[in-house]
């Protein structure tokens, strides 16, 4: 028995996907060569990138490809931060519960560039606080250098209200971190009125290894790579020819049955917390229930660790998580519980649970069977531990 809940963590890469990077593998060429095998790979990733581009609204030219979201945040946000920071403007405004892609890059601008870092509030549901954004940038416009908030939140699933930050933001740069959005929920980019996003392959059905900057047209920023000068001199290096093509095809694929997938997934999910708070009914559901993404559920179980949770689970073959993947192996509660005000004690026994349209109500059953007896065990260890 195999149970993957970790659907937030990667995705299965989708048969189209497949098929599409194995093709692309077999061609010889590199797409910036000028002979025509050459020219054929740089016809397919452009034509790739004209795909991406129409299912979330931008132009072909605002798509700059890198090797993964995480590359397209730390582009961004350094990009953005060292072409307009002064002695004045040092000022970095991120939510407090953001990926760790973002608030590394934001923590290594502070430690390296002289950059501050302010943190935007949030809310005990995992939204941001907006009034209080709303403050904050105004008592401290004119030392902001950018602003950077995700779309939807990792590990609670909450969707956040960028438009109404990028209203309040005018001519200040905004990046948002859009990875766990993309084909799960509506996503348009001139809508959005961002400056800046970051998408990621693996969490649509493409491959590892390959993500996006979205970068508004006519808008510079300070490259991280030199080299080759591709992707307007942005992001320079060979083009990876299989995974962006892969990566668009399961963009286009996934953002067509969004409607589909998302009320598939939203029903498991909701069968998944309601059989949850049924045989452990001391289990809370840590944020908002609504307005987040379909597959995200972040459950918290008083009296366990969930180390000890995720670790027992494996053993019986269901795959969960206690957050980002990025920052396993990290032996402290997470702060996006703690940003949304948990004790260290309840964050430290919440456990994410991500579903996918790859999952079944089957799957929960026998995950919901297995879970009383886990339960006892985790509360046991802890126990002994004392």
């Amino acid at each position: 028995m195999a149970i993957y809940f970790d659907n937030a963590a990667t995705t299965p890469i989708s048969p189209l996907a497949m098929r599409i990077f194995e093709e692309q593998m077999a061609k010889l060429g590199n797409p910036s060569s000028l002979h025509s095998q050459g020219r054929a790979i740089r016809r397919d990733v452009e034509e790739a990138r004209e795909s991406l581009a129409r299912v979330i609204g931008c132009q072909p030219s605002e798509v700059i490809f890198t090797a993964s979201g995480t590359e397209a945040d730390n582009l961004a946000i350094k990009g953005f931060y060292w072409i307009r920071h002064h002695p004045d403007r040092n000022l970095i405004l991120l939510s407090a519960f953001e990926h760790h892609a973002v608030l590394d890059a934001v923590h290594w601008l502070v430690e390296h560039e002289g950059a501050q870092a302010v943190y935007l509030p949030v809310t005990r549901e995992g939204f941001l606080d907006i009034d209080g954004c709303a403050k904050i940038i105004e008592e401290k416009r004119e030392q902001i250098a950018l602003i950077t908030a995700m779309h939807s939140n990792n590990e609670i699933g909450t969707l956040q209200p960028i438009s109404e930050l990028v209203a309040l933001a005018g001519d200040i740069p905004v990046h948002t971190d859009a990875v766990q959005s993309l084909g799960k929920v509506p996503l348009n980019f001139p809508e959005l009125g961002v400056t800046s996003m970051a998408i990621s392959g693996h969490k649509v059905g493409g491959p590892l290894g390959v993500g996006a900057l979205i970068l508004r047209r006519g808008i510079d920023i300070t490259p991280i790579l030199h080299g080759g000068g591709q992707e307007r001199d942005i992001r320079s290096g060979t083009l990876n020819a299989p995974g962006i093509c892969a990566f668009s095809a399961a963009a286009v694929d996934s953002v067509s049955k969004m409607d589909q997938i998302s009320s598939q997934v939203t029903a498991l999910r909701e069968y998944a917390e309601a059989e949850i708070l049924r045989v452990i009914p001391e289990a809370s559901i840590n944020g908002s229930r609504e307005n987040r993404l379909p597959g995200i559920m972040n459950v918290q179980f008083p009296g366990v660790l969930s180390d000890d949770l995720l670790l027992l689970l494996d053993a019986q073959g269901v795959a969960t998580s206690t957050g980002s993947a990025c920052s396993a192996g990290v032996p402290e509660a997470s702060h996006v519980l703690l940003a949304m005000g948990l004790s260290d004690d309840h964050a430290r026994s919440s456990l994410r649970i991500s579903l996918g349209v790859t999952n079944s109500r089957e799957e929960i059953d026998t995950f919901i069977a297995l879970l009383p007896d886990v339960i006892a065990r985790a509360s046991q260890a802890r126990t002994v531990r004392r």
